[in-house]
């Protein structure tokens, strides 16, 4: 549990702003179908949040009503209104599925993989389908996790950027201690100073590489590492 809920929002609100600007500007869509279908889940919280701060009715969840999201999607890109959709990977693929589209005014941003819903694909594939379904340049991407209190952003081509007071670092596969040089693969490790009452570093078993200016991508997993993910809960 997190101590003071406070810090979590002074976190991801001041993050979105430093990414994206005014949440007032955005519609916000959210199309996270298992994450809605359990209690507590961090994701959800923050995506309440941000829906609310946006003050404009037709922000809002979806679950399985994908024609109604397609419908208010075309039409709120029409009318050249500012939205993010985020929503996790395997839902974004069943809703082009459904619907082409050919979006001009809408940021599409995945928060994970398929999650056991789908086959596994590598970034480049997913993006690509994301990219050609919904008619858009880049797919935007948001790396966080339950442990932490902030989130780092990918505007496309899956380099994350992270705010001042978080920091990704990785460490050698084979001996954990080591922390290694920008530019190698490696175990992602995390310094998140949101996590003011609770542990701000984090091992985790995502491999990934860090760049000279501080940016980072996500590679893979460790061999035999669990999926993880909020929406594996329940299962």
């Amino acid at each position: 549990y997190v101590t003071d809920i406070n810090f979590y929002k002074q976190s991801y609100l001041n993050g979105f702003a430093h990414f994206y600007g005014n949440i007032e500007e955005y519609v916000v869509l959210a199309l996270l179908p298992n994450y809605l279908e359990r209690k507590g889940s961090s994701l959800v919280f923050m995506v309440d949040d941000l829906i609310a701060k946006t003050k404009n009715s037709e922000s809002g969840f979806y679950l399985n009503n994908l024609d109604e999201l397609a419908a208010k999607l075309i039409n709120l890109d029409k009318k050249g209104q500012k939205v993010l959709l985020i929503g996790v990977s395997f839902a974004l693929l069943d809703l082009i599925e459904k619907q082409q589209f050919n979006l001009k005014n809408t940021i599409i941003m995945e928060t994970g993989g398929m999650k056991g819903r789908r086959k596994e694909l590598v970034r480049e594939e997913l993006h690509q389908v994301l990219q050609n379904g919904f008619g858009v340049s880049e797919i935007h991407s948001e790396y966080g996790m339950t442990e932490l209190l902030s989130q780092g952003y990918s505007k496309g081509n899956g380099i994350f950027e992270t705010p001042l007071w978080m920091k990704i670092l990785t460490r050698d596969t084979e001996d954990a201690l080591t922390i290694q040089q920008p530019g190698k693969t490696g175990g992602i490790n995390v310094i998140d100073l949101a996590n003011y009452n609770s542990c701000s570093f984090i091992a985790t078993q995502d491999l990934g590489k860090v760049h000279p200016n501080g940016t980072f991508e996500i590679i893979g997993r460790f061999d035999n590492s669990d999926i993880r993910g909020c929406n594996l809960m329940v299962l």
